[in-house]
């Protein structure tokens, strides 16, 4: 009997389910259009966090009778909320981005490891050897610097011309950034 239950269901419940996804989607739709595609970016940690949330509430309302599908709509204009104000504070407050934010870390200069940002950065040398095969670098000769950015990505800035200069912008604000600069030869 139980195992029944398990595997079978009725039209009226897989109506529900299509309504409830239907009025999810729709609402997602809106909210995305309203607060703008960094709704779904990695760009900062409570971004990440918030997106995650967006998907709990979606699953737990399409699939559930509880909770009702006027909670899960109101869950995502909350969470869409609180996303476009820390947006909003944070561009007007740099204390609370530093609060709110992880700092890219430049974890590799050429062939050489930044052993203290790797482990802030909580990364092991087979994590890093792993991202610079995902770059498809074959030789450190080509690595300029491997930064673990802010959203847990790494990027590998890489030229097949080893003198090539890294543009001072694309290193501001990562921490350590400055050991790149003093370790390119003038």
């Amino acid at each position: 009997m139980m195992l029944n239950e398990w595997t079978t269901t009725g039209w009226e419940q897989i109506a529900l389910i299509a309504l409830s996804a239907a009025a999810m989607y729709v609402t997602v739709i809106l909210l995305t259009r309203l607060a703008g595609v960094r709704s779904f970016s990695k760009m900062s940690g409570f971004d990440f966090a918030v997106t995650v949330a967006i998907g709990s509430v979606l699953g737990s309302v399409i699939l559930s009778k509880n909770p009702p599908i006027t909670h899960g709509i109101a869950a995502l204009v909350f969470l869409f909320g609180l996303q476009i104000g820390m947006a909003i504070l944070r561009s007007r407050f740099p204390r609370l981005q530093l609060l709110a934010d992880n700092k890219p870390r430049l974890i590799m200069i050429g062939g050489e490891i930044q052993h203290d940002q790797l482990r802030k950065a909580k990364m092991t040398e087979d994590d890093l050897w792993g991202k610079l095969r995902e770059a498809n670098a074959i030789n450190f000769s080509q690595v300029l610097v491997v930064i673990a950015e802010t959203t847990g990505d790494v990027s590998v800035l890489h030229a097949k011309d080893k003198n090539e200069e890294i543009q001072p912008e694309l290193l501001k604000g990562v921490i350590a950034g400055d050991r790149y600069r003093a370790a390119r030869p003038r």
